[in-house]
């Protein structure tokens, strides 16, 4: 008797578990789309362009889903949200998966019930002041008025760092970063702090960019990542390699423009196995053999997207830094695809 009601209770178990892995794919394949919760505008990361598009490198990770699941990018519809409504927004199931700066906490993947997919930004908090200002480093801003973001990780970290070396401030408290881009621009606030990325995006944008600087200091381990909800497991194995992909792609020297020709002729069975010449990931992942191949062929590697959004061509003017590869100085790798 024991036995038997032991035996359902595994088959109960098993049942959820199949049942809770399948849920999100299916009803994603079944609306024809992704459902991206992107931010409400942070140049470099995610903003409609000129064409009025969703662009960016955040973006280019909603736009590699949808190619591993349905072999387009394009199939993608993106939902902005502040910092304070992505959370609810991804609890609620408005959307399928949030990919905007998102800094990964033990309370966020915890408490909140969310899942972390890895790693696709190592940041940092600074701060960023006018020239006029006179400043060179932030132990001299002892009495500032500080833009901040409310909802964000950046509040702590702020009140946390002033604390420690004796110094007091004012928040300006705003709700997205266009409003603390106007704000600080209208010097109702001496300093604007988020993630360094963050600040060389906002600065990007303004008038007269040489006339801002930004510090020295950095006071925080920002690690940037999508994340989807806990619960689902197929969905966030193919969130997580979706990224690792794009990585390890790059590792191998396989770009948007040899991907087709390195599926058909190349000896490494790495790479064989990415592109899906070989070995069936895709099928443990529920995802065509090719779904890796479609990420970088029409998104482009990690490398690839990083450059086009960030890099130092661009406004943003980024270095790789920390996200360079492990093989190039950096921290930035994938676990195996093997």
């Amino acid at each position: 008797m024991k036995l038997g009601k032991f035996l359902f209770a595994a088959a109960a178990v098993t049942a959820l578990t199949t049942g809770a892995s399948a849920g999100t794919l299916d009803d994603v394949k079944a609306k024809g789309f992704v459902q991206c919760g992107v931010t409400t505008g942070l140049a470099g990361f995610g903003a409609p362009n000129d064409q009025g598009e969703w662009a960016g490198f955040d973006v280019d990770f909603c736009r590699a889903m949808a190619a591993a699941i349905f072999g387009d990018a394009a199939q993608v519809k993106y939902t902005p949200t502040t910092s304070k409504e992505r959370f609810t927004a991804l609890q609620s199931g408005e959307i399928d998966v949030l990919a905007r700066n998102t800094t990964w906490t033990f309370s966020r993947d915890v408490n909140l019930g969310f899942e972390f997919i890895g790693v696709n930004y190592y940041d940092g908090q600074g701060f960023m002041v006018r020239k006029s200002l006179g400043v060179t480093s932030a132990k001299e801003l002892d009495g500032a008025s500080v833009c901040i973001q409310t909802g964000t990780t950046t509040e702590l970290n702020l009140a946390d760092y002033f604390r420690t070396n004796g110094m007091s401030y004012e928040s300006v408290v705003i709700e997205t970063s266009a409003e603390g881009r106007g704000v600080y621009e209208e010097e109702r606030c001496d300093v604007y702090t988020t993630d360094a990325s963050g600040l060389a995006a906002q600065r990007s944008t303004m008038a007269d960019p040489s006339e801002h600087i930004i510090l020295p200091e950095i006071i925080s381990k920002e690690p940037l990542g999508p994340l989807v909800r806990h619960g689902d497991n197929q969905w966030g194995d193919i969130a997580r390699w979706t990224l690792g992909a794009m990585i390890v792609a790059e590792e191998l020297g396989v770009t948007s423009a040899n991907a087709e020709e390195m599926a058909s002729t190349s000896k490494n069975p790495e790479i064989l196995r990415l592109l899906g010449g070989e070995g069936d990931m895709g099928a443990q992942l529920g995802l065509p053999a090719d779904w890796a191949k479609n990420i970088i062929m029409q998104v482009g590697n990690y490398g690839e997207s990083f450059e086009r959004n960030l890099g130092t061509t661009t406004p943003l003017a980024l270095e790789r830094g920390l996200n360079a590869l492990w093989t190039d100085g950096g921290i930035l790798y994938a676990p195996p695809m093997r």
